[in-house]
Formats: C-alpha cells, structure tokens, sequence
C-alpha cells in the first residue's frame, strides 16, 4: 500500500497548491455547465476518503457530520464557503490521509462492510481496495478540478 499512499499524498499536495494559487471568489465559482465548484470538489475527496475508510470499517471519521453533509456524494455547494473553511479543508488534506496510513499500518482497520460503488459498479470488500479505490476517485476529482480551473479563467 506504500504506492497508493505515495499517489494519495501526491494528489493531495496538488490539491493544496490549487487552493494557494486560487482566489476564493474562484474557488467557490460555479461556471456555467457545471453544478459545483473548485473547494465543493476538493472537500468532497476528503469526505469521500472518510467514509469509503472509516465509515465502512464501522470506525468514527475525524470530519464533522456538517461537513460530511455539506460535501458527501449527491451533494452540492449550498452557498460560498468562507476562508476559514478553506484554510480548514487545505489542513484536512494532509491531517486526513496522514492519519489514514497511520491507522491502516497500525491495523485499525479489522472489519469491513462491503460497499459497491456507483460509478464504476466494483464492489470493495476491504480497506486495500477502498484505499486503491479512493486514489481513482481522486483522480477523477482532479480531472473535474482541472475542467473546472479552466472554465473559471475564461
């Protein structure tokens, strides 16, 4: 798992540079075409994590039930995040997955309540694959990330 904790961090890293080198006006824009936006986006990777981890190995998740709720799957941007949500969202990124890869190399993990995800139909059955799962998905996050960078600068 050493290499999807190396993709994670990468990805996380560029995350966090997204929101250094972005406005906040721009991360909370909504271009037209899209229903969400830079930050909805960026926190949805960190709840996603959380849940398909935590929740489903029956553990408690370190994200408050408010921004679970604001950033789960099937949700949208209720309005414009703050700068303090942003600054909390950009140190959830690193806290989150640096506890993750410390609590799976401790074995915290034990059980598993197997999860079949909508978007690819695989069904995950452990931590190994929600974790191999949660480095795709971010990906595909980053991919909306980057559509999204474009159409905000035009």
């Amino acid at each position: 798992m050493d290499f999807t904790f190396q993709v994670l961090n990468n990805t996380r890293n560029i995350f966090k540079r997204i929101i250094e080198k972005n406005s906040l006006k721009d991360l909370n824009k909504i271009p037209k075409g899209f229903n969400n936006n830079i930050i909805w986006n960026i926190g949805h990777v960190l709840v996603s994590e959380q849940l398909l981890a935590y929740k489903l190995s029956g553990l408690d998740t370190i994200l408050s039930d408010e921004m679970i709720n604001n950033y789960r799957k099937d949700s949208k941007p209720k309005g414009e995040v703050t700068q303090a949500e942003v600054d909390e969202i950009k140190a959830l990124l690193t806290s989150t997955i640096e506890k993750t890869k410390e609590d799976y190399y401790d074995d915290v993990f034990e059980t598993y309540n197997a999860y079949t995800v909508s978007t690819t139909g695989n069904t995950l059955t452990n931590i190994d694959e929600a974790l191999q799962f949660v480095a795709i998905h971010e990906g595909l996050h980053y991919g909306y990330v980057l559509a999204l960078l474009k159409a905000v600068k035009n």
